[in-house]
C-alpha cells in the first residue's frame, strides 16, 4: 500500500503563488507515475501534471503550461507542485496520486486519467480570488 498526504493549499489572490507538497509512504516501488489532479465543484477531476518513469518525464495540462511546475524529491518521496500566476479558474481541491503505467506510450495516454491511478491523497484546497 501507498499512503499519500498533501499539504500547502490555501487562499491567494490572482497572480499569486502556492507550492503544494505530497509526501508518500509505504511500498512505493510498485508505482512509476505520480501526478497532481484537481476537482472544482460540479466538475470532473482533471489531470494537472505528472512525473513518470525513472527519467522523470513530466506532463502538464495545457491550461497550466508555463505557470505550474511539477517536481519530485526521490530521496524524500515527496512530490511538489509549484503554482505561479494563479487564476480564479485554478480554484479546486488538489489531489496527488500514484500509479503504475505502461512504459512509454502508456505514460503519454495515461498520466491524465484518474482511473489509471490506484493511490490517492485526501486533497488540499486551493482558492484563488480575483
Amino acid at each position: 500500500q501507498v499512503q499519500l498526504m498533501e499539504s500547502g493549499g490555501g487562499s491567494v489572490q490572482a497572480g499569486g503563488s502556492l507550492r503544494l507538497s505530497c509526501a508518500a509512504s509505504g511500498y512505493t516501488a510498485n508505482t512509476n507515475c505520480v501526478g497532481w489532479f484537481r476537482q472544482a465543484p460540479g466538475k470532473e477531476r482533471e489531470g494537472v501534471g505528472a512525473i513518470c518513469g525513472s527519467r522523470g518525464w513530466t506532463y502538464y495540462a495545457d491550461s497550466v503550461i508555463g505557470r505550474f511546475t511539477i517536481s519530485h524529491d526521490n530521496a524524500q518521496k515527496t512530490l511538489y507542485l509549484q503554482m505561479n500566476s494563479l487564476k480564479p479558474g485554478d480554484t479546486a481541491m488538489y489531489y496527488c496520486a500514484a500509479a503504475y503505467l505502461p512504459f512509454g506510450v502508456g505514460f503519454n495516454v495515461g498520466w491524465y486519467q484518474p482511473k489509471k491511478y490506484n493511490y490517492w491523497g485526501q486533497g488540499t484546497q486551493v482558492t484563488v480570488s480575483s
